[in-house]
């Protein structure tokens, strides 16, 4: 076990570093007063992979779209790579999420028209900034799409595509790896290789990834896995199996 988790103060502990993500009593209401998120309070780590899951409604995309700046909550704080979101401007915002966030989502979403190599570093050139074409140049090969830089997405397979979203999300060398469902529309060979990915830049990159997920197998190759039931962080596991993570979603959705 190489982490020790605080249940009441939503805090593991692994590196003396500043965490990459932490969430402080943080609510969400929609109109018609519904609430997704009761008061959450959470904290990731630098070079931690944080699964996180639940049943259907329980708010788990919710804290992903809270905890990337993708939305915001009606009330608490929330803090990415050290500073507060809350106190930042729109564009402020979007350029924090640019600089210090990556996002692999389950559709890929790449540009069509691009090349493989175009789509990857796409974020960095609408930033204005110059790719650092040896660490981009590194992905690739760590990723396994090398050969196929000067593809278009469609001529690749959904694992391939998958793997082009992870690299484009690293290229910018972000503090958090936002991964939603990136296994959602895989076969199961596939989305073992894409788990071994995100292991793997977890363990050799030291990149902090968080992800939600449905999969009790997928969240099983996390450091952590938090259990999520009606807008409230119920339960939080270290280095579990994926037969308990199943059993714990399983015992919600039957209470």
């Amino acid at each position: 076990m190489r982490y020790a988790w605080d249940a009441a103060a939503g805090v593991a502990e692994s590196s003396p570093q500043a965490p990459a993500v932490v969430l402080q009593g943080v609510t969400k209401t929609y109109p018609g007063d519904v609430q997704a998120l009761h008061g959450v309070s959470l904290t990731v780590q630098r070079g931690t992979f944080l699964a996180v899951m639940g049943p259907s409604g329980s708010g788990k995309s919710t804290l992903m779209h809270c905890a990337a700046g993708l939305d915001t909550p009606t009330n608490g704080r929330v803090f990415v790579d050290g500073t507060e979101i809350g106190t930042l401007s729109e564009t402020a915002r979007t350029e924090l999420r640019r600089d210090s966030v990556g996002f692999v989502f389950q559709s890929y979403n790449l540009v069509p028209s691009l090349s493989i190599e175009d789509n990857i570093t796409l974020p960095l050139r609408l930033a204005g900034r110059t790719p650092d074409r040896e660490w981009v140049r590194g992905l690739v090969e760590r990723v396994g799409i090398g050969e196929r830089l000067s593809h278009r997405p469609a001529e690749l397979s959904g694992g391939q595509q998958q793997r082009v979203a992870i690299a484009r999300a690293l290229a910018a060398r972000p503090a958090v790896v936002f991964a939603d469902e990136p296994t959602g529309a895989l076969d199961l060979r596939t989305g073992r290789e894409v788990l071994a990915l995100l292991r793997d830049m977890v363990d050799t990159l030291g990149q902090t990834v968080v992800m939600v997920t449905h999969d009790p197998a997928a969240a099983a190759r996390a450091d952590l896995a938090t259990v999520m039931a009606d807008g409230r962080v119920v339960d939080t596991f270290v280095q579990a199996t994926a037969a308990e993570l199943a059993a714990a979603v399983t015992k919600l959705e039957t209470e």
